[in-house]
């Protein structure tokens, strides 16, 4: 049987105040990207809190850091991308943090401490949602070492999580 979750909607104050910290870390403005009929909840876990926006997973706070997950696509199509060879696809699935031997190439420019999502370059999927060591221009030059650290990746609890609630709301059970 899953473990219990606690649910609950948060106040207007609440929710803008989430929503404009991950603004500001995934350098997206999240009221315009989702417009302005916007009802946030907070599901809390073991390991932190899922944010879900109009019923979907789109956010993850643990401790001050709050991040966005695999199911957030609006973000997805215009954020920056890693692109991993197949060969570094289940180590980054375990957990792994991206290293520059796996990577195949990048899509778009980042800074160092900036989010990014991982994706395997046969199927354009993202795997996971990192954040850079380097900036764009240093990590193009990189033969050897750590570029993304790994922060939630698919398979790892948040995941889980996630995909419990989206088969829910799938099945109307939310």
């Amino acid at each position: 049987m899953p473990p219990k979750h606690r649910r609950y909607s948060l106040k207007t104050k609440e929710a803008k105040g989430i929503l404009d910290r991950a603004s500001e870390k995934t350098k997206f403005d999240l009221a315009k990207t989702l417009g302005t009929k916007i009802h946030v909840e907070s599901v809390e876990t073991d390991f932190g809190e899922i944010i879900l926006i109009n019923s979907r997973p789109l956010l993850v706070k643990i401790r001050d850091n709050i991040f966005p997950t695999l199911f957030f696509k609006e973000i997805f199509a215009s954020a920056p991308k890693v692109v991993v060879d197949m060969g570094a696809v289940p180590h980054v699935c375990s957990g792994a943090d991206v290293m520059a031997p796996g990577i195949v190439r990048f899509e778009g420019e980042f800074r160092k401490g900036n989010l990014v999502y991982v994706v395997d370059e046969k199927h354009g999927k993202p795997i996971a949602v990192g954040e850079t060591v380097h900036d764009s221009d240093t990590a193009n030059k990189m033969s050897k070492g750590v570029v993304v650290k790994n922060v939630h990746y698919v398979g790892d609890k948040i995941w889980g999580v996630m995909k419990d609630l989206a088969d829910k709301v799938g099945e109307g059970r939310i």
